[in-house]
């Protein structure tokens, strides 16, 4: 018996060594999504809803969108910060919206501009650095990347501004990663921002690391969850928790 009793209490000990390891991977992170309803959050409620514990968006084909829209977190903006959460799309593109601004209130909700941790259904976009309404595509998955300024590209008899961007390294090649990406399934999604240095993972492995030198890059902002143009589709998230940095 007293064998037993000693073989138990190490087990227990064993348990709580490792429970207590986790919780230090979470140390100064909060939860901030209560995972029963929309509080703290603000949205086109038509489109935006929690099923299951999860923030849900979803679209039919009518009415149909005519713009993204965006569910916005409405404590404060953020600067520095560790964003993680869990999602899951069928069908479509979405993203997570971060040190961003509301520049209009569309006929779906809110639009919002700046930095964006694309995901989507398909095969290419997911992990990448885009500026919605901004500069376009910053990184593509598995690029490590310097942006530093503007220049004029034309385009037939267009011109148009595009960002100076320099490859500097590579975490990955990105059809290896979209293996590790579960189609129609939950995800981890990571975000790390600190000044002009932004970083994406997702399932632990990184897909961008970026240093932004170009005009305007954003130094704060909101953060939101998108829904965008295209064919009906269902997004979710959960397990959404933050740390603000230093």
């Amino acid at each position: 018996m007293k064998k037993h009793i000693a073989l138990t209490s190490c087990a227990l000990a064993a348990i709580a060594i490792l429970a207590g390891s986790a919780n230090a991977g979470e140390k100064g992170f909060k939860q901030i999504f209560n995972g029963k309803d929309l509080s703290g959050w603000k949205g086109n409620t038509d489109l935006w809803s929690v099923r299951d514990g999860a923030i849900t968006g979803v679209t039919k084909a009518e009415p149909k969108l005519t713009h993204n829209t965006f569910l916005v977190w409405q404590e404060g903006k953020l600067a520095n910060f560790e964003l993680r959460l869990r999602y899951r799309i069928v069908k479509g593109n979405s993203g997570i919206q971060y040190r961003s601004k509301v520049i209009d209130q569309g006929d779906f909700g809110p639009i919002a501009s700046g930095y964006q941790a694309d995901f989507e259904a398909g095969t290419k976009y997911s992990g990448i650095l885009y500026e919605e309404k901004g500069r376009g595509i910053l990184a593509l998955r598995g690029e490590k990347v310097e942006i530093d300024g503007m220049k004029e590209v034309k385009k037939g008899k267009r011109v148009r501004k595009q960002p100076v961007k320099k490859v500097t390294g590579s975490l990955g090649d990105t059809a290896e990663m979209q293996k590790k990406i579960k189609s129609e399934q939950w995800n981890d999604y990571r975000i790390v921002a600190k000044g002009n240095h932004l970083q994406h993972f997702i399932n632990g492995m990184q897909t961008v690391d970026v240093i932004d030198k170009g005009p305007g890059n954003a130094k704060s902002g909101i953060l939101a969850l998108q829904i965008h143009v295209g064919p009906p589709m269902t997004v979710q998230f959960k397990d959404i928790r933050l740390k603000k940095l230093n």
